[in-house]
């Protein structure tokens, strides 16, 4: 007979959990991305964003993240600080600032692009072995967690 730590290790929301646990673990830490000064995650994705959109606005960057303008505000000014970016009047608008990355911020950017080159390469390997049925199904199987979640989490909040 099965003892319950086993019951438990052999429940697919277990591994789940652990591996989510493992994820948030993760992201709390800082990396440098090559550079001399540590980021948070918050930080090395607005250096993406803005990557994607150089010289775009604090508020398209809000809009894009789907967090406040206060909160782009707040992390921008610390990017900046560190180095990591340059804000500018915008020359069409010059109540808006553009921001664009230093060169520090390229260098952190390139290496967070491979850092996530690295991660794919990993779940690749895992996947190797693996039908094009499988992952269909764990593709399906992990957008369904995704979307239950995010339903979950709106029935908490009400």
């Amino acid at each position: 007979m099965m003892n319950l730590n086993d019951e438990r290790k052999n429940r697919i929301s277990y591994s789940l959990l652990t591996v989510i646990y493992k994820f948030s673990e993760n992201d709390k830490q800082t990396r440098y991305y090559g550079t001399d000064t540590p980021l948070f995650s918050s930080e090395i994705h607005m250096i993406r964003a803005i990557k994607e959109e150089e010289g775009i606005h604090i508020t398209g960057l809000a809009n894009k993240l789907g967090v406040t303008k206060g909160a782009v505000s707040q992390i921008v000014n610390k990017l900046d600080k560190k180095g990591f970016i340059i804000k500018e009047t915008d020359l069409n608008n010059k109540s808006k600032l553009t921001i664009k990355l230093t060169p520090k911020g390229e260098i952190a950017d390139a290496n967070h692009v491979k850092l996530h080159k690295k991660f794919d390469a990993l779940i690749n390997n895992i996947l190797k072995e693996a039908s094009n049925e499988e992952i269909k199904f764990l593709k399906n199987f992990l957008d369904k967690v995704k979307d239950e979640i995010e339903d979950f989490e709106e029935k908490l909040t009400e």
